[in-house]
């Protein structure tokens, strides 16, 4: 029932139809809240807390995947090669730590969630995940006082903790309808400022670069190879899989980026959509007549953890890049080091 609720909210909010208009009223009043909330932290009568070295929010204001993984990852790895030593903090959804907890590889998904997990055996920087993200970063800070920046995954609407840059990532979707929830699937107006705008898509329309806003910067994952799901040295090109009947499993916010990423690279298979965050205990795989079953990074920290599943020679992860424009890691790393210490 959630699935189809989901499936109907995300048709409906690509147009301004008859169910998008009905849920009109309930939108305009999400924005006076949100507006509200909003201006009492820009009046300083809620509290943001600073910590002492710079951070960077990735996040959306488009509800549901756009590719924050990857871009917290390649961000990472840009702010290393810049010589800065970055430390990562999310909500980590799913999770069931109340405090601030530090995502190791023996961590479990319902522990931290499954997209932290990804990020820490990426990205190779400290991760912690925690419901307040400033306690987060203050923990992350103790245990690993070398951290002289902090990315967090998501948290754009988190206001509680200042931030020094803002990167709002939108897809090939741009803003939809244009309107807020529930009659559209905008958490905040286009107009909200940020300092750089980053659009995951094959290409950049006029349309949708005036749709989002600001100067965006491309961003297109690229997956070349599979691997077997507990054999990773035994990786193949994507293209040696031809001919054999696959299978392509997606549980992330947009499985369709997934799809057609597989397709650009020749492969014919038959679609497994499964919704954002899966669990994989409704063993989804079982009956499924197929040679290869391939599936993304984030569903393969959850399958390997299920002994239902990690043994299932069918299962081949596909890992994806980010490829983006250094320019914009050049950027960021000069706010940083343009910013004062607390």
């Amino acid at each position: 029932m959630a699935s189809k609720l989901e499936s109907t909210l995300t048709r409906a909010w690509l147009r301004r139809g008859p169910l998008a208009l009905a849920l009109l009223p309930l939108a305009l009043l999400f924005r006076v809240l949100a507006g509200l909330r909003t201006l009492l932290y820009r009046l300083k009568l809620k509290k943001s807390e600073r910590l002492p070295v710079p951070v960077i929010v990735v996040g959306n204001i488009f509800i549901g995947g756009t590719g924050k993984t990857p871009l917290t990852i390649w961000l990472a790895d840009s702010l290393r090669g810049a010589g800065l030593r970055p430390g990562v903090i999310s909500r980590g959804h799913g999770g069931a730590a109340e405090t601030p907890r530090e995502v190791t590889p023996q961590s479990r998904p319902e522990e931290v969630g499954d997209e932290p997990l990804l990020i820490a055996a990426r990205a190779g920087c400290p991760v912690v995940v925690g419901r307040q993200r400033a306690q987060a970063g203050r923990a992350l800070l103790t245990s690993h006082p070398e951290v002289d920046v902090l990315i967090t995954d998501d948290g754009l609407q988190h206001y509680a903790l200042a931030r020094d840059v803002e990167i709002v990532l939108f897809d090939g979707r741009g803003v939809g309808n244009g309107w807020l929830l529930p009659a559209g699937p905008l958490r905040e107006p286009p107009s909200r400022r940020r300092d750089f705008t980053v659009v995951n898509a094959p290409e950049i329309t006029p349309r949708l670069a005036r749709a989002v806003g600001g100067q965006p910067f491309q961003m297109q994952l690229a997956g070349d190879f599979a691997e077997p799901l507990m054999r990773p040295q035994d990786c193949l090109p994507l293209g040696r899989l031809k001919g054999r009947r696959i299978v392509a499993a997606a549980g992330i916010g947009n499985p369709g980026r997934f799809f057609a990423m597989l397709r650009g690279a020749g492969l014919d298979f038959r679609e497994l959509p499964l919704p954002d965050h899966h669990d994989f205990l409704d063993r989804p795989f079982d009956g499924l007549d197929a040679d290869v079953i391939l599936i993304t990074e984030k569903d393969a920290v959850k399958c390997r953890q299920l002994d239902n599943l990690k043994d299932d020679p069918r299962l081949w992860v596909v890992p994806v890049t980010a490829r983006i424009d250094p320019a914009l890691a050049e950027q960021i790393v000069e706010k940083c080091r343009g910013r004062s210490t607390a």
